[in-house]
């Protein structure tokens, strides 16, 4: 998601860093050496004890909902978002529930991977045939009974704009897992699914209930012509369906939940809200080691509430579980947001994590 960044700022970045620590060699040395790319790509599930070992007895199954719209705009490609799918799946399935992967048009739905979001998960489930025989094959949302499930999950991606808001489908099975006192889940474009859907009482379940979601900031940043290519823009449609939404820092970390209502702001949110539907569903969520994605967005969180002395005394503690590149990005996105004090802060982060690894 934040390959526009990077491809945009190229230039900034190099001057920036240029000035401050000796330029091109730096920048270059805050990159994994080829050989970790070539490693994490080749990771398969037996590799993850998250997910293979002490797996508890059967839960009960959990609906996983991707859009089926492959193209928005002028021809910009599209689909669910791989990463979105990929972690929920593993938390839910590590805690002892099957996963069903459904869509509108049923069958292979379009994906949207991009290379530098993937970690060792992510490439897991690409590399699992039974998983991607699954996935190929989902089931059309015709064909889905909503009682069978405990909870449903609507992944993210752009493609969810045009084919979730309107479908009966979507919304028939959010209506009936809520009203039947079951979770309802969504993150980043997924909340998109709930943005018409009218309780038997009449009400809206939006109505009065906390909910976050990809914000305008985040869309417009990416996609500045978005107001013209999506139908709405899915904060605004949020608020005016009667949702109290609520943001966190952009490209950070955010997950809200209203009783059985839990919704995520962007695809940095999903391993939270996952297992925040564990939790709801009435079980402790398994242990899990954090990612190292995860650990770049709690230091990333730390500076943002407390400020550089602070995320500079935590990465100390932990300076080989980071993932720099992201904290790099995020420096990036500080400088094309005219935030030069927090762009400097945020480099000299990634400096001193290369320093002390």
């Amino acid at each position: 998601m934040l390959k526009k960044i990077a491809i945009t700022s190229v230039t900034l970045i190099v001057l920036i860093a240029g000035s401050l620590f000796g330029a091109k060699a730096w920048v270059k040395s805050l990159l994994p050496e080829k050989a970790h790319f070539v490693a994490i790509k080749q990771t398969q599930v037996s590799d993850l004890p998250y997910v293979t070992h002490d797996i508890p007895a059967y839960r009960g199954k959990i609906l996983a909902v991707v859009t089926s719209v492959d193209k928005m705009g002028e021809d910009q490609d599209t689909g669910y978002e791989h990463t979105e799918l990929a972690r929920a799946y593993w938390v839910f399935t590590a805690n002892g529930f099957s996963v069903d992967i459904a869509s509108p048009k049923g069958g292979k739905p379009p994906v949207v991977i991009d290379g530098e979001d993937m970690g060792a998960y992510d490439y897991a489930f690409l590399n699992d045939d039974t998983i991607q025989q699954k996935v190929a094959n989902s089931i059309a949302l015709a064909e889905v009974n909503p009682n069978d499930y405990e909870a449903v999950y609507f992944v993210g991606g752009k493609g969810t704009m045009f084919d979730f808001p309107d479908n009966p489908y979507v919304q028939n099975i959010a209506k009936t897992l809520y009203q039947n006192n079951k979770v309802v889940s969504a993150v980043c474009h997924g909340p998109s699914a709930l943005v018409n859907v009218v309780l038997d009482n009449g009400e809206m379940l939006l109505s009065n209930k906390k909910v976050s979601g990809f914000t305008n900031n985040e869309e417009l940043f990416l996609i500045p012509d978005a107001k013209q290519i999506f139908p709405f823009l899915l904060e605004d449609k949020l608020i005016e369906q009667g949702a109290q939404f609520q943001s966190g820092t952009t490209y950070l970390e955010k997950v809200t939940q209203d009783g059985k209502l839990i919704t995520g702001q962007n695809p940095w949110s999903v391993w939270t809200l996952a297992e925040k539907v564990v939790a709801e569903l009435g079980y402790q969520p398994k242990t899990r080691e954090r990612t190292p994605e995860e650990h770049a967005i709690e230091l990333l969180m730390t500076y943002d509430s407390h400020g550089f002395d602070a995320a500079k005394d935590e990465l100390k503690q932990k300076p080989h579980a980071y993932q720099r590149i992201l904290i790099v990005m995020h420096s990036i996105l500080a400088f094309m947001q005219f935030e030069i004090s927090k762009g400097i802060d945020l480099l000299s982060l990634a400096n001193q994590l290369k320093q002390l690894r």
